[in-house]
Formats: structure tokens, C-alpha cells, sequence
């Protein structure tokens, strides 16, 4: 990463943090892939993180998983995730994870036509995101609480890309101007209680530059008034590569 400003000092918090950063993607992934031996699954809508930090995937009744794992009660399983950016971009993928454990059928259906509710118990957790691969703890991914921002976050870079042009404009102006040069478009790509990242897409390759709050936000309803404040306080506002 180039540096375009002092860079806050890392901790926990940090955007870069990548328990917090698989907890977020699994909140916002619309589907995931579900592989045991000689099986895979794409996951739509069955999945969710419980209080307790674990992997809860329901099965659909008569899927051939969930009659193996009827049987089985448990099975070797790896969980694959992929984040996209939600606006048009050339290089949607931001993100990357894989999941490994054991995949254990929590209770039998009662009825034929009932999900197998099913439990990842986590061995491992790889992400990468941002030109590197972290490994995450089990215990790290099960205390990580995801970013306020996961569950809408897609809804909110769709209104500002499509119906805010004139924000955007005054955000890319917040990045310093020998970075702009060859620059042909700046959009929105990502955001978090850190902060917004812009995609500077130039005809020779792509960059995308991370533009700090403040202060991080707790709740979505924050958002507005965090990028006002970048706008009217532009020389308080950290900029940073973000790959």
C-alpha cells in the first residue's frame, strides 16, 4: 500500500481487521458455496452467523446434502464466499474467504418437507482481501462483530453511485491531484464505519483509495452526516491507498 497521508495507527478496529472484515461479508453475501466430499451446494439466502459466533446453513428438505448429512450427522466441509462490488465496476471481486470444519446436522426435521438446520464448527478461516491473504482464528471469527454498515451497505453505494454524482465528485476532489491524472471515472466501492473507498478507474488499470471519517460511525443513520463532514473538512480527512 502507498501511503498518501499519516496513516492512524493500527488496532483491532482498524478496517483492515479481518475477522470484523469475513463477519461483515457474510452478512451481505447473498449465497455461499457448500462443499463436502463428492458434493457442492450454492446457498441462497440459508445462511446466517449466530450470537455465538457460528455458521448456521439450513439445508432445504430432499437436497442431497441435507439426506446425507440425515444419516452422517456430520461431515468434513469447506464454506467459499466471495464479495462483489455492488456498482459497475470493472473488478467486482473485493473480497475472498473459505471457511473449513465440520459441518454438523443440529437436529432432525420433524417433518419431510422441514430444513436440516446445520452448524459449520470452525476449524479454520482464510480471507483475502486487499492483495493478501490473512488467517483468522476460530475464536477471533466467533467474538467479531460485524461492520453496522454490512447489511445495507450495497443499498447504500447504489444510491450514492446512482443518484448522488455530484458527492462523488466532491469526494474524488479530497484525493490529491497527481494521483487523478489519467483518471476517466471515480466510483464508490465499498463502505464501513471507517470510512467510503473510491475506484479510480484509469484505461491502464485501476486504484482504489480509502477516504477516513473522522470518527467511525455506530449506526447507518450516521453515514450522511460522516460524509458532510469530509466535504466541509476536506484537510481532516486521511486518504489512503486501499490496494
Amino acid at each position: 500500500m502507498i501511503a498518501l497521508s499519516k496513516l492512524p495507527t493500527s488496532t483491532a478496529d482498524s478496517p483492515d481487521d479481518a475477522a470484523v472484515r469475513l463477519r461483515s461479508m457474510l452478512v451481505a453475501a447473498n449465497s455461499l458455496t457448500l462443499h463436502i466430499p463428492g458434493v457442492e451446494a450454492y446457498v441462497v439466502g440459508r445462511h446466517v452467523v449466530t450470537s455465538d459466533g457460528r455458521l448456521r446453513v439450513d439445508l432445504p428438505a430432499g437436497c442431497h446434502l441435507a439426506e446425507h448429512l440425515a444419516h452422517q450427522r456430520e461431515t468434513v466441509a469447506m464454506v467459499e464466499v466471495t464479495d462483489l462490488a455492488p456498482t459497475p465496476v470493472r473488478e467486482r471481486v473485493r473480497g475472498r474467504a473459505r471457511l473449513t470444519g465440520w459441518l454438523v446436522a443440529e437436529a432432525a426435521p420433524t417433518g419431510s418437507d422441514q430444513d436440516l438446520v446445520t452448524v459449520l464448527d470452525l476449524a479454520t478461516a482464510e480471507l483475502t482481501a486487499d492483495g493478501r491473504t490473512t488467517g483468522i482464528d476460530a475464536d477471533e471469527f466467533a467474538t467479531a462483530q460485524p461492520d453496522p454498515l454490512a447489511a445495507v451497505e450495497a443499498d447504500l453505494l447504489c444510491h450514492l453511485d446512482h443518484h448522488h454524482p455530484h458527492t462523488v465528485e466532491g469526494l474524488s476532489r479530497l484525493v490529491p491531484a497527481r494521483h487523478l491524472q489519467g483518471v476517466r471515472q471515480v466510483r464508490p466501492v465499498r463502505l464501513d464505519r471507517h470510512g467510503v473507498v473510491l475506484r479510480l478507474e484509469r484505461s491502464t488499470g485501476d486504484r482504489d483509495v480509502r477516504l477516513h471519517f473522522r470518527a467511525p460511525l455506530r449506526h447507518p443513520d450516521e453515514l450522511g452526516a460522516r460524509i458532510e463532514a469530509l466535504l466541509r473538512h476536506p484537510h481532516g480527512c486521511r486518504a489512503r491507498h486501499a490496494r
